[in-house]
């Protein structure tokens, strides 16, 4: 099972770096370039354990909707969502935050399975891969931006 593994340090508090994380509005915002909605389920607001949310977006051309539960949850420094429906095979994103002297340390894991056996490694190894990695990236880059300009949890 590819992983995908990234790393970004940002200057804010870890509450506010994880709230961003699951607020359904902020993900919509963040990835806006593939017109990502919330059509079904838990569709604004801080997504919480045991809450899912169903998304339409357009990737590769094509308009898709990807259903994701909150499956493990320990605020403030940990969260898994998983697919319960869509396009892959399966997929597990782990969200770990980790204080780092008052700035935090956001690490995405993200656990994927294409469809089609051979041909969905073959498409893992040729484009989906460094694809998923590019959009996580955007996001990781948009939330930084984000965290750090809003005012500090005391």
């Amino acid at each position: 099972m590819p992983l995908i593994e990234i790393k970004t340090f940002i200057k804010a508090d870890i509450k506010t770096c994880f709230d961003l994380s699951r607020d359904i509005g902020f993900h919509e915002t963040s990835l806006e370039f593939s017109n990502e909605k919330a059509i079904a389920g838990r569709t604004s607001g801080l997504i919480e354990l045991g809450e899912w949310v169903t998304w339409e977006a357009m990737h590769f051309g094509v308009k898709q909707q990807l259903t994701s539960k909150i499956t493990q949850f320990k605020p403030p420094n940990y969260f898994v969502d998983e697919m319960v429906s869509g396009a892959f095979k399966s997929f597990k994103h782990e969200h770990i935050f980790q204080n780092k002297n008052d700035n935090t340390l956001m690490i995405d894991k993200f656990y994927f399975q294409s469809p089609f056996g051979v041909f969905g490694r073959l498409a893992n190894m040729l484009f989906l891969k460094r694809y998923m990695t590019n959009l996580l990236r955007a996001r990781n880059t948009f939330l930084k931006e984000k965290a750090e300009n809003s005012p500090r949890v005391q």
